[in-house]
């Protein structure tokens, strides 16, 4: 069970995202714009009745869990970049963005991303997908991986005030069947958007849970100084990724 509340988060330039949008406002008597709102199929807004599931707390995202699939949260230094989900081979990352009250993201998203793909030698086209348009992307390996790309699948969504982005890749990108489940977690995320005013395309702050950021401070606490550590910070490290599996 989820209480409703109220919050706000932000966008992360990323591919096909600038930050070249107003500052976002909330304006007195206004309603809030974005195609999620009233609607019966997620991804969801914390103020609306959701479905209830289980669900990780990373502060702008509850990410739902389910069996079988590893909830990793990716850090650059100290800093919370990505929510991944790994099921098998395959993976969705998940970003929340600030967006504009008035517009989505998600129409200029898809141009932008289309063209910076084609531009790095990839492919990427439209289509329709079972959260409304998506791009279907071929994607460059990266250096040292070989030669060829990788099927990719870029989910969006917009709600109030905010972006959702799921990539879904590895054999799930191209397989409907082993796409279902992290369609199924995408469709299940919460957003909390929070009450400040953000710039459209910040990426929304994510944080561990409190249970694990307790257990990565006290094992950080007894590290010892100077040199690298070999051992995994349990329950939740795999180095530069917090770990959680249901």
């Amino acid at each position: 069970m989820f209480r409703r509340r109220r919050v706000e988060d932000a966008d992360e330039p990323a591919p096909g995202v600038r930050q070249d949008d107003n500052l976002d406002e909330w304006g007195a008597g206004d309603q809030d714009s974005g195609r999620r709102v009233g609607s019966s199929v997620g991804p969801w807004d914390v103020t609306e009745t959701c479905p209830e599931r289980e669900r990780i707390d990373l502060g702008s995202l509850l990410v739902p869990t389910a069996p079988g699939i590893d909830v990793q949260l990716n850090f650059t230094g100290d800093q919370a970049l990505a929510v991944i989900v790994v099921r098998g081979d395959s993976m969705l990352q998940l970003q929340a963005f600030a967006a504009p009250k008035r517009a989505g993201l998600w129409d200029d998203i898809r141009r932008e991303l289309i063209d910076e793909l084609n531009a790095a030698g990839g492919r990427g086209e439209e289509a329709d997908g079972p959260f409304g348009p998506e791009v279907r992307a071929r994607v460059p390996a990266e250096p040292g991986a070989g030669t060829g790309s990788q099927p990719a699948r870029f989910l969006g969504a917009d709600g109030p005030r905010w972006f959702l982005r799921g990539v879904i890749s590895g054999p799930a990108a191209g397989q409907p069947a082993q796409a279902k489940v992290l369609e199924d977690v995408f469709a299940d995320t919460v957003v909390i958007r929070g009450e400040h005013p953000m710039p459209p395309r910040d990426l929304l702050e994510l944080r561990l849970p409190a249970e694990a950021q307790r257990a990565l401070d006290e094992q950080m606490a007894q590290a010892p100084t100077g040199g690298a550590r070999t051992d995994p910070l349990n329950p939740f490290a795999r180095g530069p990724e917090i770990t959680e599996t249901r």
